[in-house]
């Protein structure tokens, strides 16, 4: 996987390219020319594509000068490793989809096109209504937004009832107005759910033991962080951190409450009785099952959230990138942000309310949008991102990798995790 260091070569091409066009028209295409557009994604949901492409269309009846409006699914797990090796071999995408982790990397490198003036030229694109706290990881240095933040998506937990009272307990709405609604209480409940039924307590999706940095949405209630606020230093050997992962390796490896390495519980096949997971999985849930979604549970720290955020960029070395600004611009308006909204929770102020998420996620009750997620989205902090970021998650996946036996050396394995990083960071 290429770090910041490639992409800021690949930023180089990119300011070659864009010189280029500015020399021909600013790559914008004449009215008698013809092309194409593709826009790399990293979800092949049938749904999701679906709607992408009659947005498309519905752009290009207008423009017939594109021909045609690609969306690209690429694997997740390779899926920021694929742009960057496309861009360096000249097959850069028009538009790409950018994983929070990758932000520092993509947004510092010079490789997106600022947006702002194509954004700011449709009167009724409503730029302004664009949050502040959304765009915040997508401006460059000299304030440009460089990619438009489609989805800030809240963790939240999802609960089965149905399972919960199989183990002969309180429903999860019980367990929160009990004040049991915490990291220790949903443990507790977990490891009786194992213990009575053989099915898995909590899971934290798609962490497998491998996608660290989603057990952030664990270890921000003990306060911690594996970073510096300003990424200089390394603080997985904080006690806060020992003391979160000494939770998550007693769930796994005593309280038998959360599945151990190389053990799966798929919640919405009904084999667990919690998950932690963004809103869109809600529309895995078949009514198989009675369930609920509650905030994350409280930490030693108390309440907290975390969203997981993702931009779309315009490639400033695409073959059309001002056309392609263009098409951001229509895909991303008022009237198509509430389309995407019934999947991605949209950026835009006006948008966040219950009448337009109720309107498009028909799965989740009008309570549950207000209590859990707009608050989720309002307070949430981003997933860690740190320029390097692919160099840096493979020395941390390694060094964690000692954390996952039973006599497992907590502070030893963060102290060695921070050595490993260390020189990546600053």
């Amino acid at each position: 996987m290429r770090s910041a260091t490639a992409l800021s070569a690949l930023a180089l091409g990119a300011t070659a390219a864009l010189a280029l066009s500015a020399c021909s028209g600013g790559g914008a295409a004449t009215e008698d020319e013809e092309f194409e557009l593709r826009m790399t994604v990293w979800t092949s949901n049938e749904d999701h594509l679906g709607l992408f492409d009659s947005i498309a269309a519905a752009y290009m009846e207008d423009h017939p000068e594109v021909t045609d409006i690609t969306f690209d699914p690429l694997p997740f797990e390779d899926y920021t490793s694929t742009v960057t090796t496309q861009i360096a071999g000249g097959q850069a995408p028009d538009l790409a989809w950018i994983l929070e982790n990758a932000a520092p990397d993509f947004v510092d490198s010079g490789a997106l096109l600022p947006l702002d003036e194509t954004l700011e030229a449709d009167p009724d694109y409503g730029f302004d209504d664009l949050s502040e706290s959304a765009t915040a990881l997508w401006h460059d240095d000299s304030g440009a937004l460089v990619a438009y933040p489609f989805s800030t998506s809240p963790f939240v937990m999802f609960a089965n009832d149905s399972l919960l009272a199989e183990a002969g307990l309180p429903s999860a709405a019980e367990m929160q107005a009990a004040g049991d609604w915490n990291w220790e209480g949903v443990s507790a409940a977990g490891s009786t759910v194992n213990a009575e039924t053989g099915k898995a307590g909590f899971v934290i999706r798609d962490f497998d033991y491998t996608t660290w940095d989603n057990l952030a949405s664990v270890w921000m209630g003990w306060g911690a962080a594996p970073w510096s606020a300003d990424g200089a230093t390394c603080t997985f050997d904080s006690p806060e951190m020992v003391e979160a992962f000494e939770f998550l390796h007693d769930a796994a490896f005593d309280a038998m409450s959360m599945p151990g390495p190389g053990t799966t519980a798929d919640f919405f096949a009904g084999e667990s009785a919690f998950t932690v997971t963004q809103i869109s999985r809600a529309s895995l849930l078949d009514g198989s099952f009675e369930f609920d979604l509650l905030s994350l549970p409280e930490g030693p720290v108390g309440e907290y959230s975390m969203v997981g955020q993702a931009g779309i960029g315009v490639m400033s070395s695409g073959a059309h990138a001002q056309a392609a600004a263009e098409f951001l611009s229509f895909f991303t308006s008022p009237e198509n942000s509430a389309q995407l909204a019934q999947f991605f929770p949209p950026p835009r102020n006006s948008q966040l309310n219950v009448e337009t998420l109720a309107a498009t996620n028909p799965t989740l009750t009008p309570e549950q949008i207000e209590n859990v997620v707009i608050p989720g989205i309002e307070i949430g902090v981003t997933r860690p991102s740190h320029t390097d970021s692919a160099e840096i998650g493979q020395e941390v996946r390694s060094s964690l990798d000692a954390l996952w036996v039973e006599d497992a050396d907590i502070p030893g394995t963060l102290a060695a995790t921070c050595t490993a990083i260390d020189p990546l960071l600053g």
